[in-house]
């Protein structure tokens, strides 16, 4: 499919040429790689609607996740929607129905007035966890300004490797502004990155000795399965607030 596509750019781009009957020139040549080179890329990405998510450990996402035009919308349950029957408290965070290892993961988010969600990875599904951020490291989703956590630390706003790396500076768009996360997570390399409106804010190991080490000291020292699998699922959090995602999509690398 990919070839054939660019086969016809081609095929335009030369009758294009002879029709205006003008020679070729740089210009012509550099606006045909870049246009190929954007369909290649285009076709790398795997789009990730609604459809293709699942309520972690399975079965249909919950009616709080709802679908608005291009936006994935996560409206928060009243604590009484919460209540399990035995007395327990449920969670409503979302995985992708696949499973990934190395990737680079793009979408916008949007959050709510002193809100606060995630995106996490290598997620694990195994009966022993109840959530997600039990094995999944997590780039960070905030209102820095009014939600508490922004005042525990840096490594606690957005765009941070959740309680391990803080961002090297702020730049998120105020609240009700949406925000553009790229997350890439190589474990061929051992490197991971966490790009915000266009800004690399946070780089980090993401298996190993090197993550041991980051882990050493932080909340997550100890846990078990925490950070320990390279294949695994993605997930959006259910932190309690309203939050919006919009233009996800995924290339495995």
């Amino acid at each position: 499919m990919k070839r054939t596509l660019v086969l016809s750019l081609f095929t335009v781009l030369i009758f294009s040429c002879k029709e205006e009957k003008k020679p070729a020139s740089e210009s012509v040549t550099e606006l045909t790689t870049e246009v190929v080179e954007a369909v290649v890329s285009d076709n790398d990405w795997t789009v990730l609607p609604l459809e293709k998510w699942q309520a972690f450990k399975g079965g249909e996402v919950a009616s709080f996740w709802k679908a608005e035009g291009e936006e994935i919308v996560f409206y928060p349950p009243t604590a009484e929607e919460r209540k399990k029957p035995d007395g327990g408290r449920e969670s409503f965070n979302i995985v992708t129905k696949d499973a990934y290892t190395s990737f680079k993961l793009s979408l916008e988010w949007k959050i709510s007035e002193a809100g606060n969600s995630g995106i996490m990875w290598g997620v694990s599904e195994d009966e022993k966890y109840g959530e997600p951020y039990q094995t999944g490291l997590e780039v960070q989703i905030l209102d820095n300004e009014k939600h508490p956590d922004g005042k525990n630390g840096t490594s606690h706003q957005a765009g941070a490797l959740y309680d391990l790396v803080s961002p090297a500076e702020d730049v998120t768009k105020p609240v009700g502004e949406w925000n553009l996360a790229v997350i890439t997570i190589n474990h061929e390399t051992n490197e991971g990155t966490s790009f915000l409106n266009g800004v690399e804010v946070a780089k980090f190991p993401v298996n190993g000795d090197a993550l041991n080490t980051l882990l050493k000291g932080s909340k997550f020292d100890g846990w078990d399965g925490f950070g320990a699998y390279k294949t695994g699922k993605i997930a959006l959090q259910d932190h309690g607030d309203v939050v919006s995602f919009r233009n996800i999509k995924i290339k495995e690398l």
